[in-house]
């Protein structure tokens, strides 16, 4: 949530050749409705459960750059298939970069709260561990987001599979 994703996932679809895909975009398309209103309506746990299908679709489609939402990599059946499927990305910002970012949009069902900046330094806590076991861990700092792409570019240039 706010580290960057959907941007510098397009810019890497770009620079790679290949199709970019956005996991909540997709969700949106397939529900016809937003990520918020999916919140409102039906709660988390059902856009989870949307989320997941939508990725393994994705996953079946040729080789491309995907971005998922900041929760999907917690779902131990999504991790194991992104893991599986694909080669993992962690963009680690620091809390005050994403807290920055965030305060752009009003578009995070997750931090439609009063304590919106402390509940988000709770969920990067508890999202870590889960993000620690992506396969390349980038961070993404202030500044143009093509530093990000070019770290992300130079770390692919020496992942080997595990």
């Amino acid at each position: 949530m706010g580290a960057g994703k959907s941007t510098v996932g397009r810019r890497l679809a770009d620079k790679l050749g290949r199709d970019f895909y956005d996991s909540d975009h997709e969700i949106e398309k397939a529900a016809g409705l937003s990520i918020s209103d999916i919140f409102a309506k039906h709660g988390e746990a059902d856009f989870r459960r949307g989320e997941k299908q939508v990725i393994r679709r994705l996953l079946d489609m040729p080789p491309h750059v995907l971005a998922t939402g900041g929760g999907a990599y917690l779902d131990p059946d999504t991790r194991a298939i992104l893991r599986e499927r694909a080669i993992t990305v962690w963009l680690n910002a620091d809390i005050e970069t994403l807290w920055r970012r965030v305060q752009k949009r009003d578009t995070r069902p997750l931090l439609q709260r009063a304590d919106a900046k402390e509940h988000l330094a709770h969920l990067v806590m508890e999202r870590q561990p889960f993000y620690s076991q992506a396969d390349l861990v980038v961070h993404s700092k202030d500044g143009p987001h093509t530093h990000t792409v070019n770290a992300i570019l130079k770390a692919l240039q020496t992942w080997k599979p595990k």
